[in-house]
């Protein structure tokens, strides 16, 4: 699931392709020579698991938005060092007020069934988004805009009634085709399956549960990407994913910690493979359905953060690859507090506060009882992340020692978000969001998403966060927000709505066919249409 500005918050299966934002450039090993650029070749990518809705307005799962993003484009976009440059919009114009952005849009921008994208293509798309009847998750910042207007074909202007600091990052919200979508039921659209948009790869084949088949698009604006095919191969297990990549089937993975540490550190391998390290945009939590009365008191979730043992899962988990998290934001950028005050590791405390939450009593199985029920509960997470299922083993021991007894129940991706999650249907829940540069936070942490299908799914609400959100996302000061932000942390950090766990690293591996691929800030993905494999190399 993706959150905020242009779905920029997304439920995890994040091993693969996330972009960083830290002062560290990201590692590798070994590179053969540059070779020759040619055009040609395939890249076969793995994944844990399908992508459900490639209208990416109508999808909240990683996969959908990682397809997504290379059949359609933004108005705008990040560079590799993480600044915000021109997509769709060749340049735009801000008010003196900070209240109407101008797009000019470039010209001669063919959608992938020949038709010229312009400024009705931006303007069907922000309508459709403001839709109530559009089920998407991703209106709100838009809803922000008072006036939106095409003056022209290649003009497109915005007008906020109010300062919103994440307007201009808020277009990078991939635009629709006006010309197959509008005046039609978009969640009946044959789009969702077969996507027509302008980006440098235009869908060719969706096999579900096994593939999705995209050719480079010859006529893309920047330049026709130099791979001739990407090929997106579902396997639902790592462990499977690792030995097709060793055997030849997959051209590039993420790797976990101990196959990054331990399984890919021989002469063959490093000939054959690139491997990346930096810390990801992302966070993993223990998330709580507040609406079950068993995490309504605070000193419950305050007792359970104190009870697992975060260092615990940076070592044994991650072999050290990644760091303990605090709140909603990545340690090191301007939002993140680096005096926050969370519950560390403390078996003593989370005794205590349970024994003042009234749970004192312990049956014969050594678990704590309270009005006769046990405390026990189940903890959800998606199959084929190894990493989670391990972090759920970890919590479900230390748990134990304080008297909780913990069950741990493993569901495919799909079935998680549709079946569990998106009914409210779990007591609690190891899944991971990604993070964008831009602090807004709205859509996962404000109380008025917590309906049905919404980010807010733990059911989370506070009216000073509302307030801070409110206030942060409506100035440009960036002082201003950062105070609004700390406070959050805090408030956060003492509620413990999540256990928030760790950020992990990213441990991409890449094929050393491949050339051009020049980390930075933005991680290794951001110039993807400028890898390449030389003709002698290419094998498909």
């Amino acid at each position: 699931m993706r959150i905020g500005h242009a779905a920029c918050l997304i439920l995890l299966s994040l091993v693969l392709l996330m972009a960083a934002c830290t002062d560290k450039q990201p590692v590798r090993q070994t590179v053969r020579g540059p070779g020759k650029p040619a055009y040609g070749d395939a890249i076969v990518v793995g994944s844990i698991g399908d992508a459900s809705n490639l209208i990416p307005l109508l999808a909240s799962d990683t996969p959908s938005f990682e397809i997504a993003g290379y059949v359609y484009n933004g108005l705008v976009k990040y560079d590799k060092d993480l600044n915000l440059v021109g997509d769709l919009a060749e340049s735009w114009d801000i008010s003196k007020d900070g209240l109407t952005i101008t797009f000019h849009l470039r010209k001669g921008v063919k959608w992938h069934d020949g038709v010229e994208f312009t400024s009705a293509d931006v303007l069907y798309t922000y309508r459709v988004t403001i839709d109530p009847k559009t089920p998407t998750a991703y209106s709100e910042d838009f809803k922000q805009v008072k006036r939106a207007e095409a003056p022209d074909r290649y003009t497109f202007s915005v007008t906020y009634g109010k300062p919103f600091a994440p307007a201009l990052a808020s277009w990078g919200m991939n635009i629709l085709p006006a010309h197959l979508l509008e005046g039609k039921d978009i969640t009946k659209s044959e789009l969702a399956r077969r996507p027509v948009g302008t980006g440098p790869y235009r869908f060719k084949e969706w096999v579900a549960g096994q593939k999705i088949v995209l050719d480079a698009y010859k006529d893309y604006f920047e330049g026709e990407p130099y791979i001739g095919r990407y090929v997106y191969r579902v396997i639902p297990d790592n462990s499977t994913m690792y030995m097709e990549l060793k055997a030849g089937g997959l051209d590039m993975m993420g790797l976990t910690p101990v196959q990054y540490q331990r399984q890919t550190d021989t002469p063959d391998f490093k000939a054959r493979f690139n491997k990346y390290r930096y810390p990801a945009s992302a966070y993993t939590y223990l998330g709580y359905n507040l609406r079950n009365p068993m995490f309504a008191d605070k000193r419950v979730r305050q007792a359970i953060t104190s009870a697992i043992n975060k260092d615990e899962i940076i070592h044994g988990v991650l072999f050290g690859m990644g760091q303990v998290a605090h709140g909603p934001y990545k340690p090191g950028t301007w939002a993140s507090n680096p005096n926050i005050k969370d519950f560390d590791y403390n078996p003593a405390r989370a005794k205590q506060l349970l024994a003042e939450a009234g749970w004192r009593q312990v049956n014969d199985d050594g678990v704590l009882v309270k009005d006769g029920k046990p405390f026990t509960f189940t903890i959800l997470t998606n199959q084929g992340n190894d990493q989670r299922l391990k972090t759920a083993q970890i919590i479900q021991r230390r748990l134990k020692n304080v008297g909780i007894d913990v069950k741990i129940r493993v569901l495919e991706f799909a079935s998680l978000l549709t079946n569990f999650i998106d009914k409210g249907n779990f007591d609690a829940l190891i899944m991971g969001w990604t993070t964008t540069q831009d602090p807004d936070i709205f859509d996962v942490w404000h109380s008025s998403k917590t309906g049905p299908k919404e980010l807010n799914f733990i059911g989370f609400k506070s009216k000073e966060v509302d307030r801070l959100i409110e206030e942060g996302r409506g100035t440009f000061d960036t002082e201003k927000r950062k105070r609004c932000y700390y406070r959050i942390q805090e408030i956060l950090a003492d509620e413990q709505p999540y256990t928030f766990l760790y950020v992990p690293d990213s441990l991409p591996v890449v094929s050393s066919r491949f050339r051009g691929i020049e980390p930075a800030p933005a991680g290794i993905m951001y110039n993807f249409i400028k890898w390449y494999v030389p003709k002698e190399e290419q094998v498909y």
